[in-house]
């Protein structure tokens, strides 16, 4: 089992910036992403950003990309999203994501609790 942490989120200005931060702990190994999605109120839960193990590539979905960049360790199984020029339509549960390719070659993804950002316009 893998246990997701995040970390940092709260309130913000349009305009201005945020940092959120996920730590990962458990059976960390065999990592093939760690990302984040979000869910705005009232409707599905959305692709954000990933960073790929082992190269370390990043892809950034289409709504925030330019704004949001995501960055990792994988030796210290870690990611953060660094988010600027924030949109109230940014306003969403946000959730740590992780997969892990078992022995069997079965991808498995685990999900952190959310954490809340809101941005007030």
């Amino acid at each position: 089992q893998v246990q997701l942490v995040e970390s940092g989120g709260g309130l913000a200005q349009a305009g201005g910036s945020l940092r959120i931060s996920c730590a990962a702990s458990g059976r960390t190994v065999n990592l093939v992403d760690m990302g984040w999605f979000r869910q705005p109120p009232g409707r599905e839960r959305e692709f954000v950003a990933q960073i790929n193990w082992p190269d370390g590539t990043t892809d950034t979905g289409d709504s925030v990309k330019g704004r949001f960049t995501i960055s990792g360790d994988s030796a210290k199984n870690t990611a953060s999203l660094q988010m600027n020029s924030l949109e109230a339509e940014d306003t969403a549960v946000y959730y740590c994501t992780l997969r892990t390719r078992e022995g069997t070659g079965y991808i498995r993804r685990y999900w952190g609790q959310g954490t809340q950002v809101t941005v007030s316009s």
